[in-house]
């Protein structure tokens, strides 16, 4: 029987960092867009051009779930940055930081809940190739109507 290799210390996460890893819903949403060729850079140039200006060290700590807290002011400029709805980088915000998770949507069915909640996991690619078919529908609906 072959003896298994040594493992070395860095080779396992320690189970406090995976806990913590496994609520970091803000700074996956930013590595999501750095893995998709967004640089840190870009982001901070996006939030200026919002309006809401952050620095590109402030996103690469969230990157690296580096950063202990965010202050509800900067969300505008983390959502510009990412080109993501306010809404979705303000409930990974809550369940990060806050422990909180949104759950619910007033004033809207369970189908239409189902709907959001599947558009909030796509990129922004996909959201806008949905849009675009849900339009196209709407259109052929009123023109059948005339």
């Amino acid at each position: 029987m072959e003896a298994e290799p040594e493992r070395r210390q860095h080779d396992t996460i320690p189970a406090r960092l995976a806990q913590e890893m496994d609520s970091d819903e803000l700074s996956q949403l930013v590595r999501q867009a750095n893995d998709s060729g967004v640089t840190y850079q870009a982001m901070a140039d996006r939030s200026a051009e919002a309006g809401h200006p952050l620095s590109k060290p402030f996103f690469q700590k969230l990157g690296t779930n580096a950063a202990a807290t965010v202050k509800g002011e900067s969300l505008p400029g983390v959502a510009a940055g990412l080109e993501l709805p306010l809404q979705m980088v303000r409930a990974a915000a809550a369940k990060q930081f806050l422990d909180y998770e949104a759950r619910e949507l007033g004033g809207f069915s369970d189908d239409v809940r189902v709907v959001v909640s599947h558009l909030a996991g796509m990129s922004p690619e996909e959201i806008r190739r949905w849009r675009a078919m849900i339009e196209a529908d709407e259109r052929e609906r009123s023109r059948r109507l005339e």
